[in-house]
């Protein structure tokens, strides 16, 4: 589960410490740890709006721009990239308020102190006295200033039904169109800022109606106001009736688009559909827009695409400021290029532009979303170098870090330095807390941490029952998820995505895939959208039920497949049956997992039918235009892996190159031996994989290995798995002396092995000396039920017995492997040692012309 808050302003405004000393090669150790680079927010009302745009279809034309530069979302490539939602990754942070800081030149300030007076009496007074306090005091109001001083202060206290009041009387008694305008548009923003947008849409079709709303600033100001509560769609039909109106849109009506366009999750390719109509209307660009354009390539990693509005801003003479770099970052950030966004904060203090809290904490959350948790801790020791106070963000990412590391001592001791420094826990501080505690299965604390956050009055938001529930239901107490889950209800807040994504995950990695289907069915059935994360925790639970032990007979999906059409499981896979829904499954499920604990389990069927299960999903995520990535390839093959029947699997990816050519079809040509031109594709594949972060590129090639292995493509798996080790997936894997294995898969580690000894193998027949021990490193098995026994040290123990290499357990290590010099080189002299070490594919085509180039493995050096 997510902690960064999603509230967290990349972009706001903050001291930009430039009187801070910076050493000018402050950055310089940071630098040599790092490879080298080639270069909605929610509301409620009692009246709600259709629901807030995810995919809003707004039908601005697309012609290109009439300014002379390249497309925003085209990188050029030597072989078609994959989709952008391939590498997707999540996040909860969230840029927005991209102006915050600025001068705000529409505000009027010419008021009059008789307008303060009158303002506080309006705030000591009730609503009913106010009439008579404006009445009383009209004569020696300055006309709209003051009234928009009023309107303004009073939003600001949140007293927004004072504010309507007193706009009312203000418009009645203003005779002037353009004062009533002015007073309207304020009025408007009020609203707008304090997510009354149905009050704001009102005031908008008053002002239209009496005549004095015609104006772009009314227009824009109820655009800004749909867009702060995430309705897309409705800021854009405002947007297109301008013309209706015979209003020609400003500089000021596109920002304002543009960033609604960006909150409200449009695709970007219409966001620059937009950008390029403003072009053509002859409006021009400013840092603003640029800001925005940015944000929306953050919200979804689109670090490409903001490449070239960075470089385009040059191009036009704008200048980019702290907000527009900060921007910058979070997109590069996001997008998993952790070594480029270095390399962009490291540049900023020769532009003058000094990194700031917010710079930082983009950072650290983008090195803590990579796993790369060592760098963001050096970071965090960075900014107390330099004197850059942590705020709130920081704090509780920090926080984050610690939790998810175990270092619980240290996260407390964050938590007690946050306190000092005048910040109290907030949800976000509990969420990172909650979910620490839950990943290292300590539910005494995760209890007794949620009873502490009540008491201290911090209302649990969506993401605490999320992670609640979430922690008890992987952990087997459905008692009290189910009790969470009810309390849940009786706060008055409804699941979303990632609630029901939480449980089906849950569901799935204990097995129980038939609830977790149901369970898609009740989320579909109520209006929730399932996203790319749902699905591939199904697709995976399939994969893992074909060879799990234990599966709960629920009667739905178990039945489904005993029945010979395959249509039919399919269909029943993924909608599920009618079940009584009289109370709300998700309680139901839970109490009926509590009661079958230590029930009669059913032995799984697997076989063919997970398989088609597995098809019917992907096709279901086709129809509903969810995206497969990288994490969904990587799951589609370990089912694979599991799979007993290669007719099966090699089926599977087969029909699955209908969707992604690029991605399955690599996949299916590597587990039959090879297609012509299909090594060519599967180095742009891995070229794809390798802008991926570290350990979603590691889970990707562990998978693919895996699969060749497992169906006997060995040869094919040993050149996967060397590939990935030259382009450094595994760091430091290995050396003269030692293999570490700790981060492969059972399959790659296999592999890694024989390239490995076969390496050695041409050293002492170069008559080089191996070093005095050499070692091969597996790790203990600190997961496994019993120390010591872990599956990647059993595996690699079976294949050097049966290879018969002389290496033995470590005494006082029991996940490495170790041998002498002397003794491993008599092993390799023996004359049948080679042919054990050489590794061949039991199917291959006769076009395999790039298996050929290598024939003799043995010579691959270090």
């Amino acid at each position: 589960m997510a902690s960064t808050p999603p509230h967290c302003s990349i972009t706001a405004s903050t001291k930009s410490y430039k009187n801070h000393q910076y050493p000018k090669n402050h950055f310089k150790n940071h630098q040599n740890n790092h490879r080298n680079h080639p270069l909605p927010r929610k509301f409620s009302l009692s009246n709600p709006l259709p629901s807030p745009c995810n995919a809003a279809k707004h039908t601005a034309a697309a012609a290109s721009a009439s300014t002379v530069r390249a497309p925003l979302s085209q990188v050029s490539t030597p072989f078609p990239s994959l989709d952008p939602d391939f590498s997707g990754r999540r996040s909860t942070r969230f840029v927005s308020k991209m102006h915050l800081g600025r001068p705000k030149t529409s505000i009027n300030t010419r008021h009059t102190s008789i307008a303060e007076e009158v303002l506080q009496l309006a705030l000591h007074n009730a609503l009913a006295g106010l009439e008579s306090i404006l009445v009383s005091f009209e004569s020696k109001l300055s006309g709209s200033d003051d009234y928009t001083f009023l309107l303004r202060e009073l939003g600001n206290r949140s007293e927004y039904e004072k504010a309507i009041k007193c706009f009312n009387f203000a418009v009645r008694r203003e005779t002037r169109r353009t004062e009533q305008g002015k007073l309207a548009t304020a009025m408007i923003s009020i609203l707008g800022r304090l997510g009354k947008v149905e009050l704001a849409r009102g005031v908008f079709h008053t002002a239209l109606n009496e005549g004095y709303g015609k104006t772009v600033y009314a227009f824009s100001a109820l655009i800004s106001a749909f867009g702060r509560s995430g309705y897309c769609d409705e800021a854009l039909k405002v947007f297109d009736s301008m013309k209706n109106y015979g209003l020609k849109p400003n500089l000021v009506i596109y920002n304002a688009v543009i960033d609604v366009s960006g909150k409200g999750g449009l695709e970007f390719k219409r966001v620059v559909e937009i950008f390029d109509e403003m072009l053509r209307s002859g409006v021009q660009p400013d840092r603003i827009t640029f800001n925005s354009l940015l944000a929306v390539c953050s919200r979804g990693g689109l670090w490409e695409a903001a490449s070239n509005l960075f470089s385009e801003m040059v191009d036009r003479g704008i200048d980019r400021d702290i907000f527009t770099y900060n921007t910058f970052l979070d997109a590069v950030c996001k997008g998993g290029q952790m070594d480029l966004a270095f390399e962009i904060m490291a540049e900023m203090p020769a532009k003058n532009i000094f990194p700031n809290v917010i710079t930082y904490s983009t950072m650290v959350d983008g090195y803590a979303k990579a796993g790369r948790f060592d760098d963001a801790l050096n970071l965090f020791n960075e900014m107390k170098f330099l004197g850059i106070g942590l705020d709130r963000v920081s704090y509780n990412t920090l926080l984050s870090i610690y939790a998810k590391l175990g270092r619980f001592e240290e996260a407390l001791d964050i938590c007690r330095e946050m306190e000092d420094s005048g910040m109290r826990r907030d949800v976000v501080t509990y969420n990172a807390l909650l979910g620490g505690y839950g990943k290292q299965g300590k539910y005494d604390e995760v209890r007794a941490l949620f009873d502490e956050m009540k008491a201290q009055k911090v209302s649990p938001n969506l993401l605490t029952y999320s992670t609640v529930i979430d922690v008890y239901s992987k952990g087997g107490l459905y008692d009290e998820a189910m009790d969470v889950f009810r309390e849940f209800k009786r706060a008055g807040l409804k699941a979303d995505v990632v609630l029901y994504s939480a449980l089906i995950d849950a569901l799935c990695k204990n097995g129980l895939v038939e609830y977790a289907v149901s369970l898609l069915d009740e989320m579909t059935k109520e209006g929730i959208r399932p996203n790319v994360v749902t699905y591939n925790s199904i697709i995976d639970a399939f994969g893992r039920s074909a060879t799990s032990e234990h599966v709960f007979d629920a009667g739905g999906i178990r039945e489904s497949l005993a029945d010979s059409s395959s249509s039919l499981v399919i269909k029943q896979c993924i909608h599920g049956r009618a079940v009584d829904r009289e109370d709300n499954r998700i309680v139901k499920i839970f109490g009926q997992l509590a009661a079958e604990k230590g029930g009669q389990a059913k032995k799984d069927c697997g076989g063919k039918r997970e398989i088609l299960c597995i098809l019917g999903i992907f096709q279901k995520m086709h129809e509903l235009e969810i995206r497969p990535n990288v994490v969904t390839f990587s799951a589609i093959l370990n089912a694979c892996s599991r799979c007993d029947s290669f007719e099966d699997a090699s089926m599977l990816l087969e029909e699955l190159q209908l969707f992604d050519y690029q991605v399955y079809g690599v996949a299916y040509g590597l587990l039959m031996g090879y297609r012509e031109n299909g090594w060519i594709q599967a180095q742009s594949l891995f070229d794809e994989v390798k802008l991926i972060d570290s350990s979603t590129a590691s889970a990707f090639y562990n998978a693919l290995t895996d699969m060749l292995w497992h169906f006997g493509q060995k040869r094919g798996a040993q050149l996967v798995v060397l590939e990935g080790k030259r382009r450094q997936v595994w760091d430091n894997v290995w050396s003269n002396s030692c293999l570490d294995l700790h981060l492969m898969s059972s399959g790659a580690a296999r592999a890694m092995v024989h390239s490995w000894l076969l390496n050695i193998h041409s050293t002492v027949f170069e008559g080089h000396e191996l070093p005095k021990l050499l070692s091969i490193l597996t790790g203990w098995g600190k997961h496994s039920k019993v120390v010591g026994d872990g599956a990647l040290r059993r595996a690699v123990e079976a294949l050097l017995t049966g290879m018969g290499a002389p290496f033995q357990l470590a005494k006082c290590n029991l996940g490495r492997f170790v041998s002498t010099g002397p003794v491993v080189t008599a092993w390799l002299r023996e004359s049948g040692t080679k042919n054990l070490l050489v590794l061949h594919d039991n199917r291959t085509q006769p076009e395999n012309t790039r298996f050929e180039e290598i024939s003799n493995l043995q010579t691959l050096t270090l």
